[in-house]
């Protein structure tokens, strides 16, 4: 679990690393110019960091469905070195899907020299060039529909089988136990899906937003886990919590 923890730690400072300079620029600054490289490689990152949150949390909900399911036997079955390769496939299935729509951002004929939203992305991209974005954004959309929804998908069949194995096998005080085991990780799902499932659901009724709005939902969907995240596993979780109880009394002052 700790190892997939690193992950996406990993993950939450390539997403905020990649997109909050230029929000903050943008925003704050109100400088708006940025080199196309610049914006190539903060497009590349940023659709980086989407994808592995969701394929980190994926493998998070697998960890506690062999926790649970298999108590016994999960050193076995997740052994460190199925863990780095489960890690490592994620990672390059993640840098395969994001490869393609840089690969298409990359050859587009650009005619324009601003772009709609506050940062690079893929969207923004495809309006910026003189294409019909329309063809453009069907690959787009069938990478976020597998990344998002397949991704929730082994989230919501690995929760179904612990609530199962819970319900058929555990006396009520172990089912509070594992209860608050797997809270640390819902909470993470909710902060990582609640909002890209929003945007989905507010773009296909039909609702138009000003590109303030969708400034607004496009940060909190980007920058809200990696903030909510350190938070969930640094204070719920009993181990991390005593480690850092431990370096605090280490390098606070002795009277």
């Amino acid at each position: 679990m700790y190892f997939f923890i690193c992950s996406l730690s990993v993950v939450d400072i390539i997403h905020s690393t990649s997109t909050s300079p230029a929000m903050i620029l943008v925003l704050i600054a109100d400088i708006t110019a940025i080199s196309y490289r610049s914006c190539i490689t903060q497009m590349t990152l940023s659709n980086l960091a989407f994808a592995m949150e969701k394929f980190t949390i994926s493998l998070m909900a697998y960890d506690r469905l062999v926790a649970i399911s298999y108590p016994l036997r999960y050193h076995s079955i997740l052994t460190k070195t199925r863990i780095v390769l489960l890690t490592v496939a994620s990672w390059v299935l993640g840098f395969s899907f994001i490869a393609v729509l840089t690969g298409i951002a990359d050859r587009l004929p650009y005619c324009r020299t601003t772009l709609k939203y506050a940062f690079c992305d893929y969207g923004a991209m495809v309006r910026a060039a003189c294409v019909n974005p329309d063809e453009y954004f069907v690959v787009s959309t069938v990478l976020i529909f597998f990344i998002l929804f397949g991704s929730f998908a082994m989230i919501c069949i690995s929760y179904l089988k612990i609530i199962f194995t819970v319900l058929k096998i555990a006396p009520s005080e172990d089912r509070k136990k594992m209860y608050s085991t797997c809270s640390n990780h819902l909470i993470v799902v909710a902060s990582v899906f609640a909002l890209p499932f929003v945007i989905i659901i507010v773009t296909r009724i039909g609702l138009v937003l000003s590109v303030t709005e969708r400034n607004v939902l496009i940060i909190f969907s980007s920058l809200g886990p990696c903030l909510v995240n350190p938070f969930v596993y640094c204070f719920r979780t009993k181990e991390i919590r005593r480690q850092l109880f431990r370096i605090f009394k280490a390098v606070a002052p002795q009277e």
